[in-house]
């Protein structure tokens, strides 16, 4: 916690409260509501917790109206372009980037944890073969705890950061194996010879029967689309694993808790959400219907992959992710395909439209990563399994970061209560 900067002063009735107030490095001040209740009797009332800091961090700042994204101080766009994924890991997970040294020894030490237990493709097989991927990962990724136990005592910091390499390791063989299980292939097992990006793509896409050889550029975009979603500051996934840590529950169990969370249509579901839009609107004659549509306040239709919540300019993501989008598209020859001129042609429109160009709504990251994940041939079921890979070690830094908090209490949120007051129970028989 900063130190205080002033006191805001709160009244009410015949009452009046003054409350510390909190300058951070960057960002808003904030105001220390934690005595409210014990000194005035009263809560605040935040649905979505929109306008409530949960918690203080050092991890990630994101500014919404200047379109700013830092990990640890330092731009994504920079990340994106000059680092890789690894290292980005590394720095959120330890503060500062690697040395030569250090970058070497933890490269080595993800690589070496990638395989899974043996006894765990059993657990894989009690699904049913058309159960979403993740679905799957949720599951398994839960039933870590059970075959992991010398690495879910949270107060050992040795069994933490056993915990966070595993995690980050393993998450990728897990979601490679999710895929292939729900398609009828075998499970391919990671390759200590291949980077992090490339170790997934082959065993995703490889079979037995032939090799298959890792195209440097397409691993480097899906290696920009793991660092682009490594961390996203307390969004509502990192807070359901923090809210999860708080109980005191293990590793494993709290980055399910994130993964069933990042599930939901309205958080990590919106890059296939955005394809699904691109393919219902078909052909590029069709756009200027669905760009009216759009337009239409009483038309529930809203294009997806434009604009952003928590950005009110531009996406800070997307720049980088539209670089990988073009390279990719151009790499595999896509050009005739409907679905991608629709992209084009949308993207074009936003740019220039003045009705888009003032109400802010940009093509985001969601935009071109699903244009980028189709292209390589994942079906939109892997898309959000993808984001949870890439998340993880924003959920394991924030985790490691709330365990080393002394201020950390498990998490209760109050309510604002609208049910019957007390009443006497009736008998069934006189109701």
């Amino acid at each position: 916690m900063t130190n205080q900067s002033g006191t805001a002063k709160l009244t009410f009735g015949d009452q009046e409260i003054d409350l510390p107030m909190y300058s951070p490095t960057a960002g808003p001040d904030v105001i220390d509501i934690r005595k409210l209740y014990a000194q005035g009797h009263v809560f605040t009332y935040d649905p979505g917790f929109t306008s409530t800091a949960s918690t203080d961090s050092a991890i990630t700042f994101i500014d919404g109206d200047k379109g700013e994204l830092l990990h640890r101080g330092f731009p994504i766009d920079q990340l994106a372009e000059k680092s890789h994924f690894l290292e980005v890991c590394y720095l959120l997970l330890y503060g500062e980037l690697p040395s030569g040294d250090q970058l070497e020894t933890f490269e080595s030490l993800v690589t070496n944890h990638t395989m899974l237990h043996e006894q765990m493709q059993f657990l894989f097989r009690g699904f049913r073969r058309d159960a979403h991927p993740m679905a799957v990962m949720v599951g398994v990724v839960g039933a870590m705890s059970a075959f992991y136990h010398d690495s879910t005592d949270i107060n050992d910091p040795h069994q933490r950061e056993v915990a966070s390499i595993r995690l980050i390791a393993k998450m990728p063989t897990i979601a490679a194996w999710a895929y292939k299980y729900t398609i009828g292939q075998p499970f391919v097992y990671p390759r200590n010879d291949l980077d992090y990006a490339s170790n997934f793509l082959r065993m995703c896409f490889s079979v037995p029967a032939e090799d298959y050889e890792v195209n440097p550029i397409l691993a480097r975009a899906m290696d920009r689309i793991f660092t682009l979603h490594a961390d996203h500051e307390q969004n509502a996934s990192t807070s359901t694993v923090r809210l999860a840590s708080s109980s005191g529950a293990n590793p494993f169990a709290c980055i399910a808790a994130g993964i069933a969370c990042l599930w939901g249509p309205a958080h990590g579901g919106a890059n296939q959400a955005c394809l699904e839009m691109l393919r219902e609107i078909g052909t590029v004659d069709q756009i200027p219907e669905y760009i009216r549509r759009a337009k239409d306040k009483d038309d529930p239709f809203r294009l997806m992959g434009f604009g952003h919540r928590v950005y009110k300019n531009f996406d800070p993501r997307a720049k980088v992710m539209k670089q990988s989008a073009d390279e990719v598209l151009d790499l595999l020859g896509i050009e005739n395909n409907e679905t991608l001129k629709v992209a084009k042609e949308l993207e074009k429109i936003a740019l220039e439209d003045p009705y888009f160009i003032e109400k802010k709504l940009y093509p985001n990251v969601d935009f071109y990563s699903g244009i980028i994940l189709d292209a390589m041939g994942f079906p939109t079921s892997m898309f959000t399994p993808i984001f949870a890979l890439a998340r993880t070690v924003g959920w394991i830094s924030q985790w490691k970061e709330q365990l080393a908090d002394p201020q950390l209490k498990i998490g209760r949120p109050r309510q604002l209560y609208c049910g019957p007051t007390a009443r006497d129970y009736i008998d069934v028989e006189d109701r």
